[in-house]
């Protein structure tokens, strides 16, 4: 059995990305683990990029039928085995020491279920990505974005299985938002303060489209938020001391700025951070 199932769905990848991706897995300083690999395109698949490392621990398969993303994460979900759940998307590059790093925290900290990393972006962006660390803090800022990065991010399989959690399609292509907030009240949650993926950032995901998904998707969860966790959402509106919302043409939201006691947060389409600014509290 496994330690580790790193789970990647593919859908019509560009290939020179996806050969940067599956390498960065393959040479991980870490050694046990399987990697399940599922494509949902069937009729433009990407078989021969993926078999053509002809490694063991590479588990392929193809979807009959477009299932979407969502559909695809739970059902990689389903046939891992491992008592971790690396998660991965397939055009970004884990860093050597990713696995080994986050196996090594959450064998010492069991009572963690879900662990993320700074992320550095590369390609149309080159910032690097901090999130509040510590469990409440992560929580809280869940109420407003999504705090966990999740494509270097890993899960505990029981803290899944056990609670019956899945990804929901009806919020994608914020599905990962939406599990973290699903798991709020069953775990603790911490970010590792380092780099250990490098995100790529190019057309396909900063397309006016998928932006717009995306700020709905949002909208969806705040409101949800309000509902299930409604003490850390109150917690949270206390905390702020005012919110700013810049539109386009006067319909569409493209920037949120909300101010707390010690600092200010800058939201790309009131769901991804752009820039956090510490302020004095003097």
């Amino acid at each position: 059995m496994p330690k580790v199932s790193v789970l990647m769905p593919i859908y019509k990848t560009n290939r020179d990305y996806l050969k940067e991706s599956i390498k960065s897995i393959l040479d991980q300083s870490f050694k046990d683990f399987e990697f399940l690999i599922i494509d949902d395109c069937p009729i433009d698949t990407r078989e021969d990029v993926v078999l053509s490392f002809n490694d063991s621990r590479i588990i392929y398969e193809k979807n009959t039928e477009n299932l979407g993303i969502s559909a695809t994460r739970n059902k990689l979900i389903e046939k891992a085995k491992g008592e971790y759940l690396a998660i991965f998307d397939h055009d970004d590059i884990s860093l050597p020491n990713r696995l080994e790093k986050q196996v090594s925290y959450l064998d010492l900290n069991p009572n963690v279920g879900v662990l993320g990393c700074e992320v550095q972006y590369f390609g149309k962006d080159n910032r690097l990505i901090k999130n509040p660390s510590c469990d409440h803090d992560i929580k809280l800022a869940l109420m407003s974005y999504c705090a966990v990065i999740h494509p270097g991010s890993m899960v505990r399989r029981t803290l899944l299985i056990d609670n019956n959690i899945r990804y929901k399609e009806q919020y994608s292509p914020a599905e990962d938002y939406a599990l973290w907030c699903d798991l709020i009240p069953y775990t603790r949650f911490y970010n590792m303060p380092e780099v250990l993926l490098n995100y790529r950032v190019h057309k396909a995901n900063t397309s006016k489209v998928q932006q717009e998904k995306l700020k709905n998707s949002a909208t969806a969860l705040h409101a949800f938020n309000r509902v299930v966790n409604p003490e850390l959402f109150y917690e949270f509106k206390e905390r702020c001391e005012y919110t700013f919302k810049y539109r386009l043409f006067g319909c569409l939201e493209f920037l949120k700025v909300i101010k707390t006691r010690d600092k200010k947060d800058y939201l790309l389409f009131g769901l991804i951070r752009l820039l956090s600014i510490k302020l004095s509290t003097k």
